[in-house]
């Protein structure tokens, strides 16, 4: 009797890799819902106060002046390596190249651009923002700062909000927003929140942010995660049109241009040669007769060469004519 094979924890793992037929249909597309819009009105509330915080120089900016008299780069020197690596995490270019190889694959294996277009739509929303928003303050970071308990805006700095905070959230937080089950979408987006939360902590340890550039940071960012269901249209429109691009530029490579040629004359048919001479000389008119002189005529070459009046050469009566018989020369 013959049993089939059990397959393993491995082997279930390669079955996953394995390029799925047709675009999955049960994957869901975030809507702009209620809560989400209730979300984002709350978040926008705290990045408004952050700012007037921050502006105003109120209790917020002194606690930033305490964590960075506090120096926790020399508190904690042991963690120092550590945290040098682990800020990376929110760095723009090593965590889009991460991102983007793995929904490319995502993209590949379910026949869909919308995570790699849900990506670049939000790191375009992420850069139009938060470097607006750090171009317009123009706040210097604790290594640059100029007058203890000022807030430092205005400078010409470009520190607030945080960078690496925002980034983090973004590039994490898509994972979580692509995910396509509600369980996959809690536990990434646990993962995506611890992992921007340290970035932030990161920054301030090494003293190149206040702490309130990365509450900024944070809220920036989940603003954008907030409002992709916004572009979503957009991201579908764009998808289709690259797709038919696709079709179009492999029709037109599959199929070898047609060489144009010339429609075939209608054949001519030869005549002989004697038939059209005789058809050609039936069909002329008849000639004039020739005028001739009255008199007899005589053939040029009976003619008696005569020389001419004027000439001063001899006449030569003895020269005959051709034709006649010349008498034998002595």
């Amino acid at each position: 009797m013959r049993t089939e094979r059990n397959l393993t924890r491995l082997d279930r793992v390669f079955a996953r890799l394995d390029r799925e037929p047709e675009r999955p249909a049960h994957i869901d597309v975030p809507k702009m819902s209620r809560h989400r819009v209730a979300l984002l009105a709350g978040t926008l509330a705290f990045y408004l106060a952050i700012v007037w915080l921050v502006v105003t120089t109120s209790w917020l900016v002194r606690l930033d002046w305490q964590v960075m008299f506090f120096r926790p780069y020399q508190q904690w020197a042991e963690i120092h390596w550590f945290v040098d690596y682990y800020v990376v995490l929110g760095q723009r270019g090593p965590t889009a190249v991460m991102v983007a190889a793995w929904l490319g694959w995502r993209s590949w294996r379910q026949h869909t651009l919308r995570p790699l277009l849900t990506l670049g739509a939000s790191l375009l929303l992420l850069n139009i923002t938060v470097g607006a928003a750090k171009i317009g303050m123009g706040r210097l970071g604790p290594h640059y700062a100029t007058a203890i308990g000022s807030n430092e805006m205005g400078l010409g700095g470009d520190i607030f909000p945080s960078g690496h905070t925002a980034n983090a959230v973004v590039t994490w937080g898509i994972l979580a927003y692509l995910a396509s089950t509600p369980r996959a979408r809690r536990w990434l987006s646990a993962l995506s929140a611890v992992v921007s939360l340290g970035v932030g902590m990161a920054t301030v340890y090494l003293g190149t942010h206040w702490l309130s550039d990365v509450l900024l940071g944070w809220a920036a960012g989940l603003l954008v995660l907030l409002a992709l269901p916004w572009c979503e249209p957009l991201m579908a429109r764009a998808e289709a049109g690259i797709f038919d691009l696709r079709d179009r530029w492999r029709a037109r490579r599959d199929v070898p241009a047609s060489v144009p040629v010339s429609p075939v004359e209608a054949p001519v048919l030869l005549k002989p040669l004697g038939t059209a001479a005789q058809n050609e000389t039936a069909g002329r008119p008849p000639r004039a007769p020739a005028y001739l002189a009255p008199g007899p005529h005589t053939a040029r070459s009976e003619r008696t060469p005569v020389t001419p009046v004027g000439s001063r050469r001899p006449p030569q009566s003895d020269r005959v004519g051709r034709g006649t018989t010349s008498a034998a020369r002595p």
